[in-house]
């Protein structure tokens, strides 16, 4: 089979490889779409202890099983599928506790387990048994499936922020994660969105999805405009989904008494170190977590929010590359000129 294969730093070669066969407990998957996450492009620049080349990255995917194994009794040939990234190893005290995401080995696909950045993608006894692979209906395109897995992740992120009716949620941020966020944030009962972003270019794109504020923090006082909008008490939930430490910052400035801050995206390694004025947290009691990753229910979540219409994923998807071009698609994914880019092997 064809595969865009990780040999190295910045090296990512597109060539033939031995199809994998499956055994008594693996289902085969024919990959039709996988699209490019911002932590594939951190994996092929920086590398992860998780990926040891060579290896096919790639974990927002979808396809159809062609093969499965004679102990297989979930799947069958012809299923349409979706698949996720965090597999649960289905045996520690965190994945007994339905806190898969937060597994000590964190097996995922695309990093120990080969991805979908091919025409083929593996799924062994462990993913097929405890992973987030869920059938998806005859309507929903392959290319909306593959996205159920940030959706998955970004339902995991709100739910751990308690979104409740009448909210006030701010969001720093705008690409494709912080877009859905704003959509499941609504249909979760917020109120009010307000929606911060330092470029005006990405600010202008995030405007379709509906949020009721714009902002854009690098032509105003983001924090004051926070306050301003909601009478100077700030927001019940903020929400940082990207990589700036300076948000993180923000986020607590712009927290109401007793609100939730999430710090969803992940800093870089050499910016993690962050300088927050802890006594906003002690003074306005603000509860500050993280969230990362997601458990199979959320992905099966996403799939039905998708199956039903609730949340079109068309509009976040702006590129379709072939597996040929996956070096173009990376080129645009890291470009920010799009939402989310679509390889299809």
């Amino acid at each position: 089979m064809k595969a865009a294969v990780l040999e190295g730093l910045d090296r990512l070669v597109v060539k033939e490889v031995p199809t994998p066969k499956a055994d008594d407990d693996s289902v085969l998957v024919k990959v039709e779409a996988c699209a490019v996450c911002g932590s594939d492009i951190r994996i092929f620049h920086y590398g992860n202890p998780r990926v040891k080349p060579p290896q096919i990255i790639g974990h927002e995917i979808s396809g159809r099983v062609v093969e499965v194994g004679r102990n297989v009794t979930k799947f069958k040939p012809g299923d349409r599928v979706a698949i996720g990234a965090d597999v649960p190893c289905g045996e520690c005290a965190f994945c007994e506790a339905g806190m898969g995401n937060n597994c000590q080995i964190n097996y995922a696909m695309g990093y120990q387990f080969a991805g979908g950045f091919a025409e083929y993608v593996l799924l062994n006894r462990i993913v097929v048994n405890y992973g987030p692979v869920h059938k998806i209906p005859d309507h929903v395109s392959y290319d909306e499936a593959a996205l159920a897995e940030p959706l998955g992740c970004v339902i995991n992120a709100l739910e751990l922020s308690d979104v409740r009716l009448g909210d006030t949620v701010v969001v720093i941020g705008a690409g494709p994660i912080g877009c859905m966020i704003i959509e499941v944030a609504r249909k979760m009962g917020a109120s009010k969105i307000i929606v911060v972003q330092r470029s005006r270019p990405r600010l202008e794109m995030a405007r379709k999805f509906g949020a009721d504020v714009y902002i854009c923090s690098s032509e105003e006082d983001a924090v004051a405009r926070v306050l301003e909008e909601t009478g100077n008490l700030g927001a019940g939930v903020v929400i940082t989904a990207n990589p700036s430490p300076e948000a993180q910052v923000d986020a607590l400035k712009m927290a109401r008494n007793r609100a939730r801050v999430n710090f969803f995206g992940g800093l870089p390694k050499d910016k993690s170190l962050v300088t927050l004025d802890t006594n906003i947290i002690h003074y306005k009691e603000l509860f500050v977590h993280g969230a990362h990753g997601q458990v199979p229910r959320h992905h099966q979540k996403a799939v039905d929010l998708i199956s039903s219409g609730a949340i079109d994923m068309n509009k976040y998807i702006s590129h379709r590359f072939s597996l040929d071009d996956i070096h173009e698609a990376f080129k645009v994914a890291e470009s920010h000129a799009g939402m989310r880019v679509m390889v299809n092997p």
